[in-house]
């Protein structure tokens, strides 16, 4: 299992303190100090769980709960499936509800959307990558869910790989001189992105690392296939519907980036119910 970034607590709380501010007025207002109350936490659809030790932190940092975990990150669960049983003290309870569940149906979303393209690519040897089209702050955790669903990371950030896009190689004059380029300044690996044969080839000829073939048709794709010849490892991207890389995984060893696995994938339904 994938691990949780090193700065959850802090993320933890900044999210609680744009939550709860000065306090719960709701909770404290209705709810005596030192009532105890049992909680469940129970999906309402289909999907894959992810950030069930993030939601754990999130009561953790509001006090003592005792939590018992039913289902771990990573297995497929199903309407009225209990995630986990709290006990404790209300007032915990409902004040870190709102926080808890964000991050776990917005991790649970991704992770289940993740899931569903990795299935697709069953029986061949393409793979489901993310993307750098994460929300600001929660990529750590983004990136967390999509491993927990089965898809592979690509560059953390633009700190660690060369990846040229069309804008790179615009100002540079070219594919092959942005290529040239990168090499002359970094020992990174050096990604290009391409659009057409003709760019894949002054790509190859120039050294790259890998390729990106940027919103191909099947058509191109099989021909990039057949020209890079496992030379190099062949990443495709845009507009990747679930039924497109069904078709698309099957035309060779591909790495397929998804952005719509960080940016667009759905919550998933779960709730918590007292009582």
């Amino acid at each position: 299992m994938p691990g949780l970034p090193a700065d959850l607590d802090e993320t933890i709380r900044r999210a609680l303190a744009e939550d709860v501010g000065a306090g719960d007025v709701t909770t404290e207002s209705i709810v005596p100090a030192g009532t105890e109350v049992e909680a469940r936490v129970v999906a309402k659809a289909d999907g894959v769980l992810a950030g069930l030790e993030v939601a754990r932190r999130v009561f953790g940092q509001l006090g003592p709960l005792s939590i018992d975990e039913v289902t771990r990150d990573g297995g497929r669960v199903t309407p009225g499936t209990t995630l986990a049983t709290l006990r404790g003290d209300a007032r915990i309870v409902l004040t870190g509800e709102r926080v808890a569940l964000n991050f776990l149906t917005h991790l649970s979303g991704i992770a289940t959307l993740t899931r569903a393209y990795v299935d697709a690519c069953a029986g061949t040897e393409s793979v489901i990558l993310c993307t750098r089209k994460t929300l600001p702050g929660l990529r750590a955790l983004e990136r967390y869910a999509v491993e927990v669903g089965g898809g592979v990371l690509h560059r953390a950030g633009l700190f660690d790989a060369v990846l040229i896009k069309d804008n790179h190689g615009a100002i540079a004059g070219g594919v092959g001189e942005a290529i040239r380029r990168s090499r002359a300044a970094t020992r990174l690996p050096v990604e290009v992105e391409v659009e057409t044969l003709e760019q894949l080839g002054e790509a190859l000829d120039a050294g790259a690392d890998r390729i990106l073939l940027d919103n191909p048709d099947a058509d191109l794709v099989k021909r990039a296939v057949d020209l890079v010849d496992e030379r190099v490892p062949l990443e495709v991207s845009g507009g990747m519907t679930v039924e497109r890389v069904r078709e698309t995984a099957a035309l060779g060893r591909l790495l397929i980036s998804v952005g719509r696995i960080t940016h667009s994938a759905p919550a998933l339904d779960i709730s918590l119910d007292v009582g």
